[in-house]
């Protein structure tokens, strides 16, 4: 059984004023995310057999409220609330790995103050998470139930919890890139994601088509972790390499994302859809313009 934190679920607070900008900035980044040609991935004009276009931009609106009550949530009510939110607009699992990189940085926006960067206070969120954190969290991962869930070697989400959410995370690092930004402090979101969305749209890419380079390179430079639960180590590291293919111009992005979408969506690089999502949420929360 999966401990159960009923302070979560009491209904949710009205929004206030202040609120207006995060609920902006997480509908907008899971907009972008969702609406640039990505391999592989749910776009306007690709849907999987349970999730279409329309049911993930239905929740990333719903989450944006929830998440916007970041400066009085902990990270795991956030995290349980949103993906309540979520399973009120769309029947499958349309977010959970966007959920679980979006409340820390929702966190820290809201709790940082004028001269700390959003980095520092991502890492003082996560520093900060507890138990209790974790119950909530685990609850909402077994709610959602995602692909290639498994049983974990420990830590499983559906049994007792005894460590804080960071803890948990970081058992999971070395199989999970969620869980391994949680470990490093965003280290992919920061040190690779941002940099690489920032060169693009100073190069002069259009938005969309900048987001789609993030996410062929993000690919290409690490082995997708969704696919490597769902397909094994050896399938994600072909994806990896074929995606380094079309960024030396030696395969087309539509043959990749033909290849990709073959067997039932099986290789479907759905962790660094999730780590581009997080990404634009960064982008968007230090300034950068996402025209």
């Amino acid at each position: 059984m999966v401990a159960e934190v009923g302070s979560t679920l009491a209904e949710p607070e009205p929004a206030r004023p202040g609120d207006d900008r995060l609920v902006a900035a997480v509908s907008l980044a899971c907009v972008l995310e969702v609406s640039a040609p990505k391999p592989g991935n749910i776009t306007p004009s690709h849907g999987f057999a349970d999730t279409t276009f329309a049911d993930m931009v239905r929740s990333g609106l719903a989450i944006g409220p929830v998440l916007a009550r970041a400066d009085r949530l902990g990270i795991g009510a956030l995290i349980e609330q949103a993906v309540q939110a979520t399973a009120a607009v769309a029947a499958a699992n349309t977010n959970l790995g966007i959920v679980l990189l979006f409340a820390p940085l929702a966190r820290a926006a809201a709790s940082r103050d004028g001269a700390e960067t959003l980095r520092d206070a991502v890492e003082r969120a996560l520093a900060d998470l507890t138990v209790a954190d974790a119950a909530a969290a685990f609850a909402a991962i077994a709610r959602a139930a995602p692909g290639g869930l498994g049983d974990a070697p420990e830590h499983d989400v559906r049994a007792p919890v005894r460590v804080d959410l960071r803890t948990a995370m970081a058992a999971a690092a070395d199989r999970d890139d969620i869980a391994s930004e949680y470990a490093t402090g965003y280290a992919i979101v920061f040190d690779a994601g941002l940099p690489a969305l920032t060169a693009a749209l100073r190069a002069g890419r259009p938005t969309l088509e900048a987001i789609a380079d993030l996410h062929l390179w993000l690919l290409a430079s690490r082995p997708d972790t969704l696919i490597a639960r769902k397909a094994g180590r050896a399938a994600a590291r072909e994806v990896a390499d074929a995606a380094g293919e079309v960024l030396r111009g030696e395969r087309t992005a539509e043959s990749l994302d033909a290849w990709l979408r073959a067997e039932g969506n099986r290789r479907n690089p759905g962790t660094t859809a999730d780590l581009v999502a997080a990404t634009l949420l960064a982008a968007l929360l230090t300034g950068v313009a996402l025209p």
